[in-house]
C-alpha cells in the first residue's frame, strides 16, 4: 500500500465518478467498495446498505471517492497536474474531462509548456493536463495552490511537510521574479516535492480566489502501527476542533486523514457483527486507537 491516498467528497456521486475516472487512463482500476453500515447512522445519516467508498488507481495514484453527503464543494486549491508524453494525449484527456466541465485557463501553448490546460471536470474536481517531451518520474501529482492568508506560505509548507515524512526532499522550485504583480518576486510560481517516495507539486497566487483547502479533498497517510498514527498525528495537526475519526487539519488548513491499515481487515471482516462493532468505536474516536478497535473486533 502507498503513503498516501487521496480522498475525494463526493455527495452521492463516488461510484459513478470512480468510473468515470478510471475511463480516462490506460493503467487504472477500482479496487474495493464499501458500503455504509447501522453503526454511525445518526451520525453519517446514509441507509445502510449504500456505497460509503470507492477506492480506485489512476496511473499507480491511489484515490479514495466517499459519498459523504453535501457538505464541501470541490475547488482549485488541490488540483491533480496530469504529465503527458504527447500533445494528443492532453488533446484526449482535455475532451473527455470538458464534458460537462469548465476551463480554468484554456488548453493553448505557454511559456512553460507547449500545450496546456487547466479544467475543472464535471463533478468539479480539477486537473492541470501538461505536455513535456520526457516521460515524468510521476503520472499524476496532487497540487497544492495556497491563496488568500496562505500565500506565501509555499516556501514554510514544503520545510515543514519534508521534516514531518521520512525520505523526503524539495526538488524544483519557480519564482515569479520581476513584473508579474500583484505576485511578488520572490512568491511561488511552481514547485515539487518529494513526501515519502511520493510526489507532489505546489503553487501561490495573490490574485484574487474565492477558495482555499477544505474537507473537500483530503491526503489519507496509511500507517503500519500505532507508533506512526500517534507521530503523524502529533506533528500534523493544528486545529483540535477539526479532529474527528482520524480526521485532522494542519497549520495551513489542508485536511489529512492519519489511518492504520490494519482498520481495513477489521471493517472488511465476513462477519458483519464485527464490522459493526469497529465502526462503532471508531466513531467515537478523533485520533484512531488500533488496540482499541482490535478490542472492539474481539469482543464481538
Amino acid at each position: 500500500m502507498q503513503r498516501f491516498s487521496i480522498n475525494l467528497w463526493f455527495d452521492r456521486q463516488a461510484e459513478e465518478a470512480a468510473n468515470f475516472y478510471t475511463s480516462l487512463f490506460d493503467n487504472a482500476r477500482i479496487t474495493a467498495i464499501d458500503r455504509y453500515r447501522k453503526a454511525g447512522q445518526e451520525i453519517h445519516g446514509q441507509q445502510p446498505g449504500q456505497v460509503m467508498t470507492v477506492a480506485f488507481e489512476l496511473e499507480d495514484q491511489a484515490f479514495v471517492g466517499l459519498n459523504g453527503g453535501p457538505l464541501f464543494t470541490f475547488s482549485p486549491s488541490i488540483s491533480f497536474m496530469v504529465n503527458c508524453t504527447s500533445i494528443e494525449e492532453v488533446d484526449t484527456l482535455w475532451k473527455k474531462l470538458a464534458v460537462q466541465g469548465t476551463p480554468l485557463m484554456p488548453l493553448d501553448s505557454y511559456p512553460f509548456s507547449e500545450r496546456y490546460g487547466w479544467i475543472q471536470d464535471r463533478y468539479g474536481v480539477s486537473w492541470q493536463l501538461i505536455y513535456g517531451p520526457e516521460k515524468a518520474p510521476q503520472k499524476i501529482m496532487p497540487t497544492l495552490m495556497f491563496v488568500g492568508d496562505n500565500y506565501g506560505e509555499v516556501d514554510a509548507a514544503m520545510a515543514f511537510y519534508t521534516d514531518v515524512f521520512p525520505h523526503s526532499q524539495t526538488d524544483a522550485v519557480f519564482r515569479y521574479g520581476p513584473g508579474q504583480e500583484p505576485d511578488k518576486a520572490d512568491a511561488v510560481a511552481y514547485a515539487d516535492f518529494v513526501l515519502d517516495g511520493h510526489r507532489f507539486a505546489a503553487m501561490e497566487s495573490a490574485q484574487p480566489h474565492d477558495f482555499g483547502f477544505s474537507e473537500a479533498i483530503s491526503i489519507i497517510v496509511h500507517c503500519q502501527n500505532q507508533e506512526e498514527v500517534d507521530r503523524y498525528w502529533s506533528r500534523l495537526s493544528a486545529d483540535p476542533a477539526a479532529e474527528r475519526c482520524g480526521w485532522l487539519k494542519d497549520r495551513f488548513g489542508i485536511s489529512w486523514q492519519i489511518i492504520p491499515t490494519a482498520l481495513y481487515d477489521l471493517l472488511r471482516d465476513s462477519d458483519p457483527a464485527k464490522g459493526e462493532s469497529v465502526m462503532s468505536a471508531l466513531l467515537q474516536m478523533k485520533k484512531l486507537d488500533i488496540a482499541a478497535l482490535k478490542r472492539a473486533y474481539d469482543d464481538t
